[in-house]
């Protein structure tokens, strides 16, 4: 009961997609706050599935496979699901299963995927040094979004690893952006706003104007999960008031919780 209601009257900005988001918006509103999502991006299947198909109709040639991401796991079961392939291949207790942060290790432990490697830090290029020797000469598949960068790839080929990379899912704009969450956020009427991805913060700098998102930053504190979305934000000129190391639900909540602790918020317009 510690924490419980600590977040009453607090206004939180979520970007996250809808389906990311549900465990964390339920999470925040037991603890009073009242939630807005406003989604910065969208997920979507490649756009030809050829070589993801082609891959995943030899899973069985791998000797590992690392997941970036919850998003990974559910558009590679998925597509497994619809082409008829049995991802039982993937529970081999010779295969190397790696995880990048807890709730990508948890969305494979509920297809009842045994993970080996999970990254400490909540990247790839720890996941790569993590495992290290034991990927070298190995086959490893690496599904990502057609927006992942080469960085996690490099990294386990400098381990020796035989990397295949397969675009699991595209990462897309959203199809529309809300104007009065814009207007509310705009005009101080949120308390925090929350960012899990490269993609979002860079949709939101769009829509918000990228000379007006430092001073925006300054009024309103930009939660960043994880440090590769924590580099966006800075890149973008705005300051990273939090920063949550992993993208659990409970890890997004205690940093809030000890922020606002630490920062009362003055009265806000409704």
């Amino acid at each position: 009961m510690g924490i419980r209601r600590t977040l009453t009257g607090k206004r939180i900005v979520v970007t996250r997609v809808p389906e990311q988001a549900r465990n964390l918006i339920a999470a925040l509103e037991e603890l009073g706050a009242e939630v807005v999502l406003l989604p910065m991006i969208a997920l979507a299947p490649p756009e030809d599935s050829q070589d993801l198909d082609e891959q995943l109709r030899q899973l069985d040639s791998f000797d590992a496979i690392v997941f970036l991401s919850a998003n990974a796991v559910r558009f590679i079961f998925d597509r497994c699901a619809q082409l008829g392939i049995q991802c039982a291949m993937l529970l081999s207790s010779d295969r190397v299963i790696g995880a990048v942060g807890p709730a990508t290790a948890r969305a494979l432990e509920e297809k009842r995927v045994r993970v080996h490697c999970v990254a400490e830090k909540g990247t790839g290029e720890t996941l790569a040094r993590q495992l290290g020797p034991s990927l070298s000469g190995r086959r490893v598949l690496l599904p990502r979004s057609d927006r992942g960068d080469e960085r996690v790839a490099d990294a386990l080929r400098t381990v020796g690893a035989r990397v295949t990379e397969v675009i699991a899912y595209r990462t897309t704009d959203p199809a529309t952006v809300d104007p009065d969450i814009l207007a509310r956020a705009r005009g101080g009427g949120v308390d925090a706003i929350v960012f899990a991805s490269p993609s979002a913060v860079r949709n939101f700098t769009r829509v918000i104007g990228e000379a007006d998102l430092p001073e925006l930053s300054a009024r309103v504190p930009f939660l960043a999960i994880g440090p590769t979305t924590a580099t966006a934000i800075r890149s973008s000129g705005a300051c990273v008031r939090m920063q949550a190391e992993e993208s659990s639900t409970s890890g997004i909540v205690k940093v809030l919780v000890r922020h606002f602790a630490h920062h009362p918020i003055p009265a806000r317009r409704p």
